[in-house]
């Protein structure tokens, strides 16, 4: 059985209400799943997990939240070169420019990214709670 952390920085509760149904996703998929906010994971805590999906609202002019998630990424992002990430979000404004960095980033680490992000407009509607499940799911698989 796979072990998943579903690791999430949230305001406003958008991002916390997106990781539980990525964890509903993971754990329909047969994983193992933990739900851990940002400030409470880091570098040692990679290897205790086979996967991960990270959940940060854009922020700013669409940047990860600096004070807790970005050095808690920051911190672990090199140790993740290699293993299954995926990553999820909400917004309030632009386009979604902060979750194509963010891939890009991902990317460039090494990681083996499983998406491209899942962003929600604010609080997240059916179809948006469905795309999590199957971040999930991806993120088990």
């Amino acid at each position: 059985m796979a072990r998943i952390a579903v690791v999430y920085w949230s305001d406003t509760g958008n991002t916390k209400e997106m990781a539980g149904y990525v964890a509903e996703g993971a754990k329909g998929a047969g994983a193992d799943v933990s739900i851990i906010e940002a400030s409470d994971f880091g570098p040692e805590d990679i290897t205790g997990y086979d996967a991960f999906a990270f959940g940060c609202p854009a922020m700013g002019d669409e940047i990860l939240e600096e004070d807790v998630f970005e050095p808690m990424f920051e911190s672990v992002e090199k140790s993740l070169s290699g293993r299954r990430v995926g990553i999820f979000g909400s917004y309030d404004w632009g386009d979604g420019q902060w979750m194509r960095e963010w891939a890009d980033r991902c990317r460039a680490d090494g990681m083996d990214l499983v998406n491209e992000g899942v962003i929600a407009n604010l609080s997240p509607g059916n179809e948006d709670a469905e795309n999590c499940r199957s971040l999930g799911r991806l993120v088990a698989s």
